[in-house]
């Protein structure tokens, strides 16, 4: 059974940071793209950035230049470098795991952005 476990969320004000981590437990093979999403009250969710098993990165246009994503394949974990953040950065936070076997999602770690 595999379980996408985050951690890394809480209470910033604006302009701080923090840093997301998922860590996969179980057996889990070839991830070959890790990604993290979030999910505002009353919003869809969205894509915030996303990683390739080769390190290729990709990110949503409001976040660029303030989160970085980045991973372990060691560890079968990825990070989300959060600084500058806003207060419309405010959303619970999901990862996801694409495997050839299919996708895994984390619970969730809410990230509020206020003074």
């Amino acid at each position: 059974q595999v379980q996408l476990v985050e951690s890394g969320g809480g209470w910033v004000q604006p302009g701080g940071s923090l840093r997301l981590s998922c860590a996969a437990s179980g057996r889990i093979f070839s991830i070959a793209i890790m990604r993290w999403y979030r999910q505002a009250p009353g919003e869809q969710r969205e894509l915030v950035a996303a990683i390739t098993s080769g390190g290729d990165t990709n990110y949503v246009d409001s976040v660029k230049g303030r989160f970085t994503i980045s991973r372990d394949n060691a560890k079968n974990t990825v990070y989300l470098q959060m600084n500058s953040l806003k207060p419309e950065d405010t959303a619970v936070y999901y990862c996801n795991f694409v495997t050839g076997r299919g996708g895994y999602w984390g619970q969730g770690t809410q990230v509020t952005v206020s003074s």
